[in-house]
């Protein structure tokens, strides 16, 4: 659902979003997949087992152990939260921002050698997000207790 109509006395007029066709829901899904397993496994998994490779990175940018777990705590949330329908385009939409800040840590302590891989991510991300907004629109109105 998204906000369409002029605000009235009790609020803005929500709508329904275009469905997705069936091949394209299909393919959401497929996407929302294969970024679930890449959140979980190869992102989060050396991050949660302190593996070296993922704290040589986090020595780097100076904030040490605690924040490693912290954000492989957030990529494995939000790699779950991807393939729970009412969840997956808030999930989307967290990674987005999770990616937003792994582009300033590449940029400004990490030698900007590969900033454009969370870039790329957060590109898929958007498609999710986008595909899923209806489902997003109806988890905030049932969290605002109009749903």
């Amino acid at each position: 659902m998204t906000a369409t109509t002029p605000a009235t006395a009790t609020g803005p007029t929500l709508t329904t979003a275009p469905a997705l066709s069936r091949r394209a829901n299909t393919g959401v899904w497929a996407l929302q997949i294969v970024l679930a397993l890449f959140f979980a496994i190869p992102s989060a998994g050396p991050k949660l087992v302190g593996h070296s490779s993922a704290a040589v990175s986090f020595d780097a940018i100076g904030f040490g152990d605690w924040f490693m777990y912290l954000v492989g705590g957030l990529e494995l949330a939000g790699a779950v939260a991807l393939v729970v329908p009412a969840l997956s385009g808030v999930a989307a939409l967290a990674l987005i921002g999770l990616m937003g800040g792994a582009v300033v840590a590449q940029i400004a302590y990490l030698g900007a050698e590969f900033w454009y891989t969370p870039v790329v991510f957060a590109v898929l991300l958007a498609v999710v997000a986008r595909a899923r907004r209806a489902d997003t629109a109806r988890l905030v109105a049932r969290v605002r207790g109009r749903g």
